[in-house]
């Protein structure tokens, strides 16, 4: 197959090397010359020889066949380059162009009103200053606050002690601590009332002053009688009575304020004392009983029915009934 001839040449049929054919030569194809191109007459190839074109040098505008202008070349690599903000004839913004846009109008800045000021830093200030008037007003109406709680005795958060705080102990508070440690009074048996009794000293083991004891009981209406002051309150106490007995049990009756009690005065030979033998047989015994706050009279005191053969040594109280 050979290539044919359409008619007039178009830019599929530019064949460079046509001129080495002979169809191409037929249709007038030329070897290169000058600075003519090569291939078909009215071919679009304009080919230049090696070296032909200076480059950074200002080419004059060429016209293709179908009448499109080429633009002049840009600057040549490594001339110098144009000064800052001059426009590139080959870069030219649309709006350099003849038709373009207005090259001198600039979109102004500001507020919109064209003076071309910069962000209005006129509002930002003030509503700087705002915000800090706010929060000082703040800090006085929080103070202001603070001082009328105090002029008022503050809130009834702080009316009672925390935590960190110690309460003052009330009076009461303090009293009955007061009254639970008090010591509660004794007696030896030299210095109660007595009646139809007498003192002696001459059995040994008495824990009273001088070993004094009373003795003389076994006889009904034999008493002594104790007037203890300083009661702290109305309640229980025990009243404990150290005596002796020789060897064998014994029981007195207890008046306490005017009324005598149901139950004796338990006596028991405690010490385990051999019969007759007062020395070996001292020993205590105790009674719960009920007084009053202040001066109570307590009596101790032989009466019909009961055995008493012992002496008596001391009497003292304590708070509360032993069990």
């Amino acid at each position: 197959m050979t290539p044919g001839n359409n008619g007039a040449s178009t830019p599929e049929e530019d064949d460079p090397f046509g001129y080495l054919y002979a169809d191409g030569q037929a249709n007038g194809a030329t070897p290169p010359s000058g600075g003519g191109g090569y291939g078909y007459p009215g071919s679009m190839n304009r080919g230049r020889a090696v070296g032909e074109r200076q480059y950074g040098q200002q080419q004059a505008a060429q016209t293709t066949p179908y009448g499109q202008q080429v633009p002049q070349q840009p600057q040549a690599y490594g001339q110098p380059q144009q000064p800052y903000g001059q426009q590139n004839a080959y870069y030219a913004a649309p709006e350099t162009m003849p038709g373009g846009a207005d090259a001198t109008r600039q979109v102004p800045m500001g507020d919109g009103g064209g003076r071309g000021r910069g962000p209005n830093t006129k509002g930002l200030l003030i509503g700087a200053i705002a915000v800090v008037a706010a929060v000082v007003i703040g800090i006085g109406v929080a103070m202001l606050g603070g001082d009328s709680d105090k002029g008022k005795g503050g809130s009834k958060a702080g009316s009672s002690p925390s935590a960190a705080q110690s309460a003052e102990p009330s009076q009461s508070s303090t009293k009955a601590a007061a009254d639970d440690d008090a010591e509660l009074p004794k007696a030896d048996a030299k210095a109660l009332k007595l009646a139809g009794v007498t003192t002696a000293s001459d059995l040994t083991g008495a824990k009273s002053d001088g070993g004094i004891y009373v003795t003389g009981f076994n006889q009904v209406g034999a008493s002594v009688t104790w007037t203890p002051s300083g009661i702290p309150k109305d309640g229980k106490y025990t009243l404990f009575v150290l005596y002796g007995v020789p060897g064998k049990d014994e029981s007195s009756t207890l008046t306490i304020n005017g009324t005598a009690q149901s139950r004796k005065i338990n006596m028991g030979n405690f010490a385990h004392a051999p019969e007759g033998d007062y020395v070996k047989g001292w020993t205590n015994t105790y009674s719960n009983i009920l007084l009053n706050k202040g001066t109570n009279e307590i009596k101790i005191s032989c009466e019909q029915g009961d055995d008493c053969d012992f002496n008596l040594d001391q009497v003292y109280l304590v708070k509360g009934w032993k069990k």
